[in-house]
């Protein structure tokens, strides 16, 4: 099976074709140095190849209150490479079913957060214009379908956390460990963004992987990825302090920071009733894996 990867130098990018080359796959691979996606011609070094399937996971953006301050960079950048993906598929690898990561702020803050919602009603304001390419993404691959007969996937995850991720990746989870880590070992002030009372949800990149891997057969389809589990921040930062062994008494909660949604879980009732062992790695486990992680790679020397 030969299989091409975007974004393959990216947190779940890296671990998927790690995992696809243990299978046994013929892996390729873009990034931003290598067939860089804001050039479609970037793409012609592999029109010689037939691939199976495309992992469509490359995406320009970044955590905290980047999505308000940098709305005309996130449409232009997401825009231009999903367009150019989408269009080197159609046009060069017809034969490949595509797989395209979603994003959890698509989904309208007042509905349940399941897949037929995905494109109803309006995202929220904060992250709106991410939201909006993802969706268009999406219908994208719907009117190649329907046009051109062409076999798609779309994966909705819920914030990914496992080992592997780049020191300063701002992501909640990430940023938590590398706060409090550095509150035990450096004596640093821990100061964490709104009052802890927001709500997130967490998925282990291998149970999503997995997930992944064992959906590749369906056709057309969108699935949310998610632990079903939304945990208010003071939970995450107190599970983690216990980890590392630092007093969660000590964190400061400012209120006068951006802090995104209040709360936002998503419906895997989709997910479960199709992929075996669904979501098989504990929140403390996947968090002292991941924890492991920084202070063997980032941590006290």
């Amino acid at each position: 099976m030969k299989v091409l990867v975007t974004g393959a130098t990216g947190f779940l990018g890296g671990h998927l074709c790690s995992k696809l080359e243990k299978l046994n796959y013929e892996v390729y691979k873009s990034n931003t140095s290598q067939a860089n996606l804001s050039k479609i011609e970037n793409l012609y070094i592999f029109n010689d190849i037939k691939f199976d399937y495309i992992f469509h996971l490359a995406a320009a953006t970044k955590a905290g209150d980047y999505c308000l301050t940098h709305q005309g960079d996130q449409w232009q950048d997401n825009q231009l490479l999903n367009t150019n993906m989408l269009i080197y598929w159609k046009d060069y690898q017809p034969q490949a079913k595509i797989i395209c990561m979603g994003t959890s702020c698509s989904y309208p803050f007042d509905l349940p957060m399941k897949e037929e919602n995905y494109l109803v009603g309006l995202p929220g304001k904060d992250l709106y214009t991410y939201a909006m390419t993802k969706r268009m993404l999406l219908t994208g691959l719907m009117a190649f379908e329907k046009q051109y007969d062409l076999k798609w996937l779309c994966f909705i995850p819920s914030t990914l956390y496992g080992p592997g991720f780049k020191e300063h990746d701002n992501h909640f989870i990430f940023d938590l460990i590398r706060k409090i880590y550095n509150g035990k070992h450096y004596d640093k002030e821990v100061e964490l963004w709104g009052d802890g009372y927001q709500r997130r949800e967490l998925i282990y990149v291998d149970d999503a992987i997995e997930a992944m891997l064992n959906l590749m057969n369906e056709e057309n389809e969108i699935f949310n990825l998610g632990s079903s589990r939304d945990l208010p921040i003071r939970h995450y930062a107190d599970e983690i302090s216990s980890q590392i062994g630092y007093d969660s008494e000590k964190i400061i909660y400012n209120i006068e920071k951006y802090v995104g949604v209040r709360k936002r879980k998503l419906e895997v009732d989709k997910v479960q009733k199709l992929s075996l062992n669904y979501c098989k790695t504990s929140l403390e486990e996947g968090l002292r894996k991941t924890i492991n992680f920084y202070h063997n790679n980032y941590g006290v020397k």
